[in-house]
């Protein structure tokens, strides 16, 4: 299957995204969701200097996620990776190490070290337009009985 390059004058008219992942972070899932939650949607500049100002090790490894795709926006040449919005900031849980802490009497406490998935979507602001909403169809309205 051979691949055809498209004119450059179709370029502005595809939809891209940029992708950065980073899989088996050594934070657990829920202390980086708080950060998750707080850039979705927003600009890409925005959402570097939301992070850059947390002094957290979920939102400097968040950072770094955001950083990597907006280079990979650059690297594709992105027409304008400046106006590029988070669309999507998902954060998975990933494999738990399991560890045993001895405890008195011979008993033993269970650790879990929680690892997690971070994945940072950048896309154009025209690609995340809300569905025009449509009304609700109401039910006819039912006659009233004869008698």
């Amino acid at each position: 299957m051979s691949r055809t390059a498209l004119p450059t004058a179709h370029w502005p008219l595809i939809a891209m995204d940029y992708k950065a992942i980073h899989r088996f972070a050594d934070v657990g899932p829920r202390k980086i969701r708080l950060f998750a939650d707080l850039i979705r949607g927003k600009n890409v500049d925005e959402a570097l200097q939301l992070l850059s100002f947390y002094h957290n090790r979920g939102a400097k490894l968040l950072l770094a996620v955001v950083k990597s795709a907006y280079g990979n926006a650059d690297d594709r040449e992105c027409p304008d990776p400046d106006a590029l919005i988070v669309s999507e900031c998902r954060v998975d849980g990933a494999p738990t190490f399991k560890r045993i802490q001895p405890r008195a009497r011979g008993t033993a406490f269970g650790i879990l070290r929680r690892m997690s998935h971070i994945h940072v979507t950048l896309s154009d602001p025209a690609d995340n337009t809300p569905a025009p909403s449509v009304a609700p169809v109401e039910a006819p309205a039912a006659a009233a009985p004869t008698t």
